[in-house]
């Protein structure tokens, strides 16, 4: 069963963190995903198989919100190149909605493999600590 408070939140947090790392330091993106998957199981009580489900769908909620934030930052580049040449506005604004619709499906796709990785680390370490540590 899906708990859709913390899938939402691991999908939140796998945007912001995703972004924020791109920006910052770019070859550390991939902890953004890994970190909303485990976080989105981590909040929830569920079995193995559905912590991966759950995790995933943390990550393609966080690759759509990834998505849409880079459609209105070309959305605002294409009108400003709109206001100085209309022509080129419009092959522009045409050209980065291809490009966005791409970067979206890609950005869904890379989130939600590796949300799916964090939410079975999530798992392993959820299940760990209710069998405690003396059978390690």
């Amino acid at each position: 069963m899906t708990e859709w408070t913390a899938v939402g939140i691991g999908g939140i947090v796998t945007a912001g963190l995703t972004i924020v790392l791109a920006l910052v330091f770019f070859p550390l993106f991939f902890l953004g995903p890994i970190v909303g998957g485990f976080l989105a199981v981590y909040l929830m009580k569920n079995e193995f198989e559905s912590g991966i489900i759950n995790g995933a769908l943390a990550g393609v909620i966080g690759g759509l919100i990834i998505g849409i934030l880079s459609l209105f930052g070309i959305g605002i580049i294409a009108a400003v190149i709109a206001i100085l040449a209309a022509q080129i506005g419009l092959a522009v604004g045409a050209l980065g909605i291809l490009i966005v619709i791409f970067f979206t499906i890609l950005a869904v796709f890379i989130c939600g493999i590796l949300s799916a990785i964090g939410g079975a680390i999530g798992e392993y370490v959820q299940s760990a600590g209710r069998r405690g540590y003396e059978n390690y």
